[in-house]
């Protein structure tokens, strides 16, 4: 059923904010920024405000928005691409912290992106991402997709083939469940904050890549280091320096996903760890103050680098 465009501007505006969880999610998902995200929002509700104004009628209020939505983002992506290539080390999407699922965010599961998915969709081109989180993620058809990138129906099948082709190929081939990922990760954190380096390798896959995103701001890597013994080695001495007094870790959901927060005495850090079959294949660590808003202040570490229980 259609939702057509109010005439009141205050049952717009409350229109307008019962989508805003759902284009937020899609801006997000195209742009893996969630301030990007906000203000493509923002000046599509300005467009919106626009066309009430000029008297324009809009039959379905949601395919507009999201048509508008799309389109802003994706212009967005273009600018940002620019940006991405003067950025110092490696870039990583913001990340989506929080400590618990809101029951009522759960039918927008099949929507939400885990960040190793965000990391793939930045190896695609601009409208490639487009196409595939239009179609693969949140359910477009191919003529709504092609009229957002501005393609012709078949130029989006070929977009949405090419970046599937490339997801399938970047994201695990047998991903987590949430439990299996909450025992990893567990155990994971148990390893590396006990200093057990042979527990450590025994969770962490053989090719395991590590990719820190400090922004230039404060200490990472520069480039992505692979190899479990290489990373293992990484994380004990980052973790357990003399440096890293006052340490804690805690955990809480990347994206969806459990994942942790950590911090090594100086810098607060948002972990997320890929798991496939069983084993950690990636972690990528955020570090970069700048995507580290609106992290969760309740509640007490789980646990201190200096307490081993």
């Amino acid at each position: 059923m259609t939702s057509p465009q109010p005439t009141d501007p205050t049952e717009l505006a409350r229109q307008f904010e019962e989508h805003r969880p759902y284009l937020r999610r899609l801006a997000y998902s195209t742009l893996g920024s969630l301030s990007d995200a906000d203000d493509v929002i923002q000046e599509a509700w300005l467009r919106l405000q626009r066309q009430h104004e000029a008297g324009a009628v809009i039959d379905n209020l949601r395919a507009w928005l999201t048509t508008v939505t799309g389109r802003l983002a994706l212009d967005q992506l273009c600018s940002a691409r620019a940006r991405r290539e003067q950025y110092v080390g490696e870039w990583l999407p913001e990340p989506e912290v929080t400590t618990s699922l809101d029951p009522a965010d759960r039918v927008t599961q099949d929507e939400r992106v885990t960040t190793a998915l965000l990391v793939v969709l930045e190896s695609l081109s601009p409208a490639e991402r487009t196409a595939f989180v239009l179609q693969d993620v949140f359910g477009m058809s191919g003529p709504e997709v092609a009229e957002v990138v501005g393609r012709t129906p078949a130029a989006v099948r070929q977009l949405a083939s090419r970046a599937r082709k490339r997801v399938e190929e970047g994201t695990p081939r047998f991903p987590a469940t949430s439990d299996e990922q909450q025992r990893v990760v567990s155990a994971f954190a148990v390893a590396w904050r006990s200093g057990d380096l042979s527990a450590l390798l025994g969770i962490l896959d053989a090719e395991v890549k590590l990719t820190a995103d400090g922004g230039g701001k404060v200490p990472a890597t520069r480039r992505p280091i692979s190899g479990a013994e290489l990373v293992a080695k990484l994380l004990m001495g980052w973790y357990h320096a003399p440096s890293a007094r006052g340490a804690w870790g805690r955990h809480v959901l990347v994206n969806g996903e459990p994942g942790l927060m950590v911090f090594d005495g100086k810098h607060t850090g948002i972990m997320s760890l890929t798991v496939d079959q069983g084993v950690i294949v990636g972690i990528n660590v955020i570090r970069n103050p700048d995507k580290l808003h609106d992290l969760p202040a309740d509640g007490e570490p789980d646990w201190y680098m200096d307490r081993i229980d």
